[in-house]
């Protein structure tokens, strides 16, 4: 699976992102100009010690990240959208797309891939939810479209035995 973060602006975003990618196996796509410098405090603290084990790449602006992968499926997560990111069927190659915080995915972007547009219902009041918030709802249900391939499904208490 891949998570793509287009121009993101919040390095505790971006930071919680990478941490989420890791526990599930997702390479992290960051698509330029970042609003932050990857080596802030923030974004590492959030990362925890995590980032040191994120596959991340980084791509000059779309078109770059598009050359380097020609035919890859690729769904928008937008506000704008007119189809649930329920209603479609995720493949483990496939490319899931943020926009930045403060504006989303650029709507020139959004009318050449209509069909590959998905959103998440909300009420009318509010404008969008937080952006790693967006991307562990969306990568999780992709994830278990696809029984969770690759992730461990049992825990194991620390001290303790589970009784059964």
């Amino acid at each position: 699976m891949n998570i793509v973060l287009h121009q993101p602006e919040i390095p505790q975003n971006t930071g919680n992102i990478g941490r989420t990618c890791v526990a599930t196996n997702t390479a992290l796509h960051l698509i330029e100009p970042l609003g932050f410098r990857i080596n802030e405090k923030e974004l590492k603290r959030a990362g925890m010690d995590y980032w040191e084990k994120l596959d991340v790449t980084r791509y000059i602006d779309y078109e770059e990240f598009k050359s380097k992968h020609p035919g890859a499926k690729i769904w928008m997560a937008t506000t704008k959208a007119k189809k649930c990111y329920t209603d479609v069927k995720f493949g483990m190659d496939d490319f899931i797309m943020f926009g930045k915080e403060s504006a989303g995915i650029p709507e020139e972007i959004l009318v050449e891939n209509e069909e590959n547009c998905i959103r998440i219902p909300m009420g009318e009041e509010i404008r969008s939810l937080n952006l790693s918030n967006s991307v562990a709802i969306v990568l999780y249900e992709a994830l278990r479209q696809n029984n969770f391939a690759g992730l461990e499904q049992e825990g194991n208490l620390h001290r303790l035995q589970w009784k059964n």
